[in-house]
């Protein structure tokens, strides 16, 4: 597809259903061949990014009266949610969960009539044991250790986070925990070798493969908006749409009527007292009023802005909210080890493998690679790895997506880095001129999850219609 193919959803929602460098923040750059009489007009807000927040901000805006625009890098919408088939069933080879403790999602769903589902339960856990060994435990044993091991971690969240949903509210307290990761609490609980390779292995793995990167503040968040306990923050993975994220995706952008540009990459963003400049890989140049930028945090470096951004903007995308080194990987396992999962520790090439589906060709499990020089596309590497904690499993087939190589998201999950919260992130929240900023890197409540993209759309989408009613912007020549 060129830059120039469009979507434009039909305007009946049953209808379309059926139918299946930090640099080149700071200053700006030159558009080459590109000149004003090939500006393309005629809409009201440009979105860039059709991922759910970019979704959710058209649909806002389309609902206050807007016409919307969304230019696509991808020739799909989804962004780091992707809706794929792997051994004759429907996947997910990015985010998926929903859960009733997610406001914004949960309310999309309720809307739209999604079906959900579950992933299988676990009958059994490998869980490390000393010198490289696995015992194979019962899933009824190791929830209440876990819990125990868990808890203690999250100790003072309630005073910390008494309100979820407003994460600086107790900011004598947040700011200065934020400094600490997820390795600097787990050293201060004094756990034993044995207990910590329980535990050590989820939390690295939040962290994309390395518990020093992670914020000790963004675990104790996702805690307290999970009910401040372990049952409630351990089910919040439990639901899927039935039939993948791009059925409630699409019902969305059915009621955003906007036409969407994919194959659309966006490389620089200019803009004036009076309107936006946005200029595409392939040269093509669109105009609007406001523009709203629903593009992972760590891919902002890639694009140039003129006038250039304040220096928090460029800082939090070179070190980055996305998970670095993840890859989501999918396996089709010889159906006769019975519904197992793994939970290797920290420092494992191959990282927590959970079971999802079983069809008549085996067990479809997924799990997640943070090793970038190992090849998880790789049938045999990955049987070889999982055997190490699975002695004799046999792995049938994969399909992997590597998400920190992907040049649209540049990591996987948010997961914000210590500091983060009480430095550059309330910063990077707000409007710049006539650009406002939107992506699950950016939510106030659930980061890292499909929710928090519909929060963060929804808040850029009211700012961005604040900014077509607004006459004279400050900050903007």
């Amino acid at each position: 597809m060129s830059d120039h193919q469009s979507f434009r959803p039909a305007l009946s929602r049953r209808g379309l259903l059926k139918g299946l460098g930090a640099g080149v923040l700071l200053a700006g750059a030159g558009y080459g061949a590109a000149h004003a009489d090939t500006e393309i007009g005629g809409c009201d807000a440009l979105v860039i990014g059709a991922g759910f927040a970019g979704i959710t901000a058209a649909r806002e805006l389309r609902a206050r009266g807007l016409n919307p625009r969304i230019l696509e890098a991808r020739s799909r919408i989804g962004g780091r949610t992707w809706t794929d088939t792997f051994a004759g069933v429907p996947v997910e080879m990015g985010g998926e969960a929903v859960d009733e403790k997610q406001p914004n999602v949960w309310r999309e769903v309720q809307r739209y009539g999604i079906p959900l589902g579950t992933t299988l339960p676990a009958e059994r856990l490998y869980m490390p044991q000393e010198f490289g060994v696995y015992d194979a435990l019962p899933a009824a044993e190791v929830g209440p250790r876990l819990s125990q091991l868990f808890t203690p971690f999250f100790s003072g969240s309630q005073d910390m986070f008494p309100r979820p949903y407003e994460p600086l509210y107790r900011s004598d307290l947040v700011v200065p925990a934020d400094s600490k990761s997820f390795r600097t609490r787990l050293d201060e609980l004094g756990l034993t070798t044995a207990e910590r390779l329980w535990v050590s292995g989820s939390f690295s793995g939040l962290a994309g493969g390395d518990s020093s990167r992670g914020a000790y503040t963004m675990l104790m968040q996702s805690w307290a908006l999970s009910g401040h306990n372990f049952q409630g923050y351990l089910s919040v993975n439990t639901y899927h749409p039935t039939n993948g994220t791009q059925a409630l995706l699409r019902a969305m952008l059915a009621d955003a009527r906007a036409d969407v540009r994919f194959n659309s990459p966006v490389v620089s963003i200019e803009q004036t007292s009076s309107r936006v400049r946005v200029t595409t890989r392939g040269g093509q140049v669109y105009t609007a009023p406001v523009v709203v930028l629903a593009v992972p945090v760590n891919v902002w470096r890639n694009i140039s802005f003129s006038p250039g951004l304040p220096a928090a903007y460029p800082q939090i995308s070179t070190q980055g909210i996305g998970a670095p080194n993840v890859q989501k990987l999918w396996l089709l396992i010889e159906d006769d080890q019975g519904q197992f999962a793994t939970q290797p520790p920290e420092g494992t090439v191959l990282g927590a493998v959970r079971p999802h589906t079983r069809t008549p060709e085996g067990l479809v499990m997924f799990g997640f690679g943070y090793d970038p020089n190992i090849n998880f596309n790789d049938r045999a590497i990955v049987e070889q790895h999982l055997r190490r904690v699975v002695p004799n499993v046999r792995v049938k087939a994969v399909k992997t997506h590597n998400w920190a190589t992907d040049p649209y998201a540049l990591g996987g999950w948010s997961v914000r880095r210590p500091g983060q919260l009480a430095g550059p992130f309330p910063q990077v929240q707000q409007p710049r001129g006539r650009i406002t900023f939107a992506g699950s890197d950016l939510a106030n409540g659930w980061s890292g999850y499909i929710d928090g993209a519909i929060e963060s759309g929804a808040t850029a989408a009211r700012q961005a219609a604040a900014v077509v009613g607004t006459p004279a912007l400050a900050g903007v020549r």
